[in-house]
């Protein structure tokens, strides 16, 4: 029970937490007079954010290939 619990506590704060790493970053690139460094990071962001859903893409596309071969 105790895990339910510290489990449920660690989901409510940690975004909070890379809710304000984000913050921070996004502050530091602003004030910077650096244009390379600032698209490196909106890259770094945008294959964060694909990777995800390849993944998911891949597996569904296995999960629904699978059948359709038997």
């Amino acid at each position: 029970m105790i895990k339910n619990w510290i489990f449920m506590a660690a989901l409510l704060f940690l975004p909070l937490v890379s809710s304000a790493q984000c913050a921070m970053c996004r502050a530091v690139i602003e004030s910077g007079q650096d244009a390379s460094l600032a698209e490196g990071i909106n890259n770094g962001i945008v294959y964060l954010m694909a990777i995800p859903y390849i993944l998911i893409g891949v597996l569904f596309y296995f999960i629904f290939r699978k059948p359709r071969q038997g």
